[in-house]
């Protein structure tokens, strides 16, 4: 398995930037997961890093050597597509056993790589099967069989579960994870499914208009984001964000309680806006005289089962959602106190970027 490096990769279509001076390293054995909106450029850059796309500026190194000059064919990467990309003509065996042969490589080595690669992925009671033969999933399971078989370098994953339902797309996510466990495969993996991203990497590289926004772990993102982009952008439902001069004017109007030591603290940070996750809501009674109090009712709830989620408005037309665990139900328009938890929320400035406030001064 092998490390990968970019240093300062950049790939302009004419005057679009589609990678803007992109830096990061993928460690061996690592799963790293590109994730952004469509049209940040994750894709393009996993293009740029597989060979098939020229970077306009930059270095691009594997195992110390910098192969941004060397044609896709010659970097042992293997990349698997949105699209499965099969053979139709083929049956399975022949899909996953084809590349081998355009290598020379001998046929009882083939044999013995499909085989071990049918097993791995439980599909060896399919090799004689056609694709049109499959399902989405067993066609997906092919695709990366076709990966493995070439003991590549590395795996580069294009969004491999776009085309898959909902059930089939949780299924193949784990499967791939613990694959990629099992093979300790250097994989750089892209999606723009937060979920997806948050469950599957070691790493996560966060990209907004082709530039680099954040990398870290998904719980460093999730908790420590970098900026109001990152901290939207991962979670799910997304995190709460209400300005601070709006949270004044519900205070101003009898709506919401700001402890005075505290909003003297946003004022002197210039805090533009506040960020909390929907857990970091309760409706309780017993809570912290620190907290941020706002009333608010119910204007919609979905009841999950072991869980839900309360979609509460305020008469300023401020809305944020309370994660509740459990199967207590609120009906439309009740009234709710909600308490905010500002020691594990997030602060914004007029920018955009984090600032780092101590919980003692909340």
């Amino acid at each position: 398995m092998a490390n990968i490096l970019l240093k300062n990769v950049s790939k302009h279509f004419d005057s679009v930037r589609a990678i803007d001076q992109v830096n990061f390293e993928v460690k061996k054995g690592e799963f790293l997961v590109l994730v952004g909106p469509s049209g940040c450029g994750k894709s393009t850059l996993l293009r740029s890093i597989a060979g098939l796309e020229t970077i306009t500026g930059g270095q691009i190194h594997i195992d110390d050597k910098n192969v941004t000059e060397t044609h896709s064919s010659k970097r042992d990467l293997a990349m698997v597509f949105q699209s499965y990309a099969l053979y139709p003509h083929m049956n399975v065996y022949k899909n996953l056993s084809f590349g081998l042969e355009t290598m020379k490589i001998p046929k009882n080595v083939i044999d013995e790589r499909v085989q071990k690669a049918a097993q791995i992925l439980q599909i060896d009671q399919l090799l004689k099967r056609k694709p049109k033969q499959l399902s989405g999933g067993q066609k997906q399971r092919v695709a990366i069989g076709r990966a493995i078989v070439r003991e590549p370098k590395a795996f580069l994953f294009d969004e491999p579960l776009s085309n898959l339902d909902a059930d089939l797309r949780v299924q193949m996510r784990v499967e791939i994870a613990r694959l990629q466990k099992r093979l300790g495969a250097t994989t750089i993996y892209v999606t723009h499914d937060q979920v997806e991203a948050m469950t599957m990497a070691d790493r996560i590289v966060v990209l907004n208009g082709g530039r680099v926004e954040q990398i870290g772990k998904p719980l460093e993102l999730y908790n420590q984001p970098s900026n109001v982009f990152v901290a939207s952008f991962i979670g799910s439902p997304r995190i709460n964000l209400i300005k601070l001069s709006e949270l004044v004017e519900l205070q101003n109007a009898g709506k919401a309680v700001i402890p005075e030591a505290t909003l003297k603290t946003f004022e002197d940070k210039r805090v533009e806006q506040i960020g909390f996750r929907p857990e970091m809501v309760k409706a309780e009674t017993k809570v912290s005289a620190r907290d941020l109090l706002i009333h608010t009712e119910v204007s919609h709830m979905e009841q999950l089962g072991s869980e839900a989620y309360i979609y509460l408005e305020t008469d300023h037309n401020i809305n944020f959602v309370m994660h509740n665990q459990g199967q207590q139900h609120f009906e439309s328009k009740t009234k709710l106190a909600a308490h905010i938890d500002l020691g594990s929320s997030h602060f914004f400035d007029q920018s955009g970027s984090a600032l780092v406030i101590k919980n003692n001064l909340v």
